[in-house]
């Protein structure tokens, strides 16, 4: 895990390096500052003068100036290390999420991964600057002042060979129980940051369902879960200050009972008053050292967890990839299903798809009908690979899909899905996700072709018109529209619109549609749509029931055929249900 993580390093490694050589230099001169204040009292109390006096002085002013520049340049060395490892992680992490697949962002909610990118970061940006600075400090300066006290003080220095385990092993066991609560409660975090994310998203919602004192209970027990697993753990953890309070006062105890002895009994041969003075302070220095150690174990135990999620999001690996030697280059929009059967888990009872065999030549419109759950998104989210087959195989352009580079399959494909998604940006940016160097001619005349410059003319900045993160500032026809004109953009081989008319006028919808047909006459077009008169004049149309092709024809066809495609167009048409065929060879009559 550490190796992992230091990975991210990269560029700072000198920083990181520095951060401990400064820290060393600084942890010097203060071990010696007290042993020069030693032999200056024990000269006073010989009788020295003015001038040793002075030569002592400026000696520790230089010693506390050193002290001072390597603690000032550790401190900046360490900022720099800390928050530079934290950019380059929250970096790994957000490219590594880029990379995976439907399936793996499926494994994680979006409020987990968010967690991971702000809350356990920070948690480990602080650990590392404990790490690289407090780790080193504190051993050093225990090691340092150890060594100087027992040559200042003699055996009397060996009470920290006492105390020093008893410490240790205190840390270890409050350690071992705080560690579970804390791998408890990072999932917490991951709830509540899921709960505000929902409650924002759906604030409209709230707002007009009344629902905002359920909102404000279900986050208040959200938050108090995480209020009471943390309060265990930092409960135990609280035991620190406690025994190092008791080690801490036991030594000075020890030191001032049996020092005070030893000057009294022997006359100050044995132990001077110097000696006696520095002995405490270095005392005070190595329970400091103890305490800044001891937090440094709280910070670490509380700082694992995170690492292990973090660890988690970086070893995880995309379920689709592109084969070693990719195709490069899709020939043509034609699709082939090939009795394809696809299911989002293994452990899935039954199939989302179950046998589909389906051939569409390139250029042709196809329109997909069918009930909610009849897997009409499942089966064109085949298509650009966004999730593989279970059985069977895709192909496009007479190849199958897993032989092509992802970026070039997906480069072909354009895809308008059921949510539509607009991100924080103007207009132009927005549309030009289809094509980043089109020109503005080139945007507004999707837009036209998309039935977008009527709205888009009326807003009082135009294309330079500000959309807010998600489109809310715009409505749903609005938001649909503006990705249909990102798709087109792109004239791309394939062109899916996933039920992406639904919040427009029917006028608007075949507008739309008469548009594609004369902009992007090559391109196979894949319509989902929940209203017939979206599809109806497609070359063919697909009805889905069950996760099955249950029919495959024209309008026409289908409305003398099959059973779905009437009770859906007679009930959106209002028309007589009770003779389909006279009343389609009525309708046929009338248009002759």
């Amino acid at each position: 895990m550490i190796r992992k993580l230091a990975k991210s390093i990269r560029e700072f490694k000198r920083s990181t390096v520095l951060t401990p050589v400064f820290v060393v230099g600084e942890v010097a001169m203060e071990a010696l500052i007290p042993y020069v204040i030693a032999l200056l009292v024990n000269d006073i109390r010989d009788g020295a003068g003015t001038a040793v006096i002075l030569n002592y002085g400026w000696k520790l002013i230089l010693l506390s100036l050193l002290s001072l520049l390597c603690g000032y340049l550790a401190g900046i060395h360490c900022a720099r290390a800390s928050t530079g490892f934290a950019r380059n992680l929250r970096s790994d992490i957000f490219q590594n999420i880029q990379k995976f697949s439907f399936s793996n962002i499926d494994k994680f909610s979006n409020a987990s991964l968010v967690t991971r990118l702000t809350t356990d970061i920070q948690n480990i940006q602080m650990a590392f600057m404990m790490i690289i600075r407090t780790a080193i400090r504190a051993p050093l300066n225990l090691a340092f002042s150890f060594f100087m006290a027992y040559y200042m003080g003699g055996k009397m220095a060996l009470i920290f060979v006492v105390v020093i385990p008893v410490l240790a092993l205190g840390l270890l066991a409050i350690g071992r129980r705080a560690l579970p609560i804390f791998r408890k409660g990072f999932p917490m975090y991951d709830k509540l940051n899921n709960s505000v994310e929902e409650n924002i998203k759906g604030i409209r919602v709230v707002k007009a369902f009344v629902r905002e004192d359920y909102e404000n209970v279900k986050f208040r027990n959200a938050s108090n879960n995480i209020r009471m697993i943390f309060t265990r753990a930092e409960r135990l953890l609280a035991l620190n200050g406690p025994l190092m309070q008791i080690c801490m006062y036991s030594v000075m105890l020890f030191v001032m009972y049996f020092g005070s002895r030893q000057i009294i009994a022997t006359n100050g041969v044995a132990l001077d008053i110097g000696q006696y003075s520095t002995l405490l302070t270095y005392s005070f220095q190595i329970l400091t050292s103890l305490m800044m150690i001891s937090f440094l174990f709280v910070m670490i135990t509380f700082s694992t967890e995170s690492a292990q999620r973090i660890c988690e999001a970086l070893d995880e690996k995309s379920t689709i990839t592109s084969p070693e030697a990719p195709v490069k280059e899709v020939s043509d929009g034609s699709v082939d299903f090939d009795h394809v059967s696809f299911q989002y888990s293994e452990t899935a009872e039954q199939p989302v798809l179950n046998d589909i065999d389906l051939h569409i030549r390139s250029g042709e419109t196809i329109g997909i009908l069918g009930g909610t759950g009849s897997a009409k998104t499942s089966l064109v989210q085949l298509i650009p690979r966004l999730y593989d087959v279970s059985a069977g195989s895709v192909r496009v352009g007479g190849r199958d899909v897993r032989e092509y580079d992802l970026a070039n399959l997906r480069d072909s494909v354009a895809m308008v899905l059921q949510k539509n998604m607009l991100f924080s940006g103007t207009i132009a940016d927005n549309i030009r996700w289809g094509n980043k160097d089109a020109s503005l001619e080139e945007i507004k005349e999707v837009c036209r072709l998309a039935c977008a410059d009527e709205f888009i003319a009326q807003m009082p900045d135009g294309y330079d018109s500000w959309i807010e993160q998600g489109g809310t500032n715009v409505s749903g026809g609005q938001k649909q529209r503006l990705c249909i004109a990102r798709a087109l953009l792109k004239q791309p081989k394939i062109l899916i619109l996933d039920d992406s008319t639904s919040a427009v006028d029917t006028r608007t919808d075949a507008l739309i549609r008469k548009a594609m047909r004369t902009y992007i006459p090559e391109t196979t077009k894949i319509i989902i749509a929940q209203r017939t008169s979206s599809v109806e004049d497609a070359d063919r149309i697909i009805i889905m029931d069950n996760g099955r092709i249950d029919a495959i024809g024209t309008s026409t066809e289908l409305l003398k055929t099959n059973r779905i495609y009437q009770e859906v167009y007679f009930s959106q048409n209002r028309r007589d249900r009770e003779d389909p065929v006279e009343t389609l060879s009525g309708k046929e009559a009338s248009a002759s």
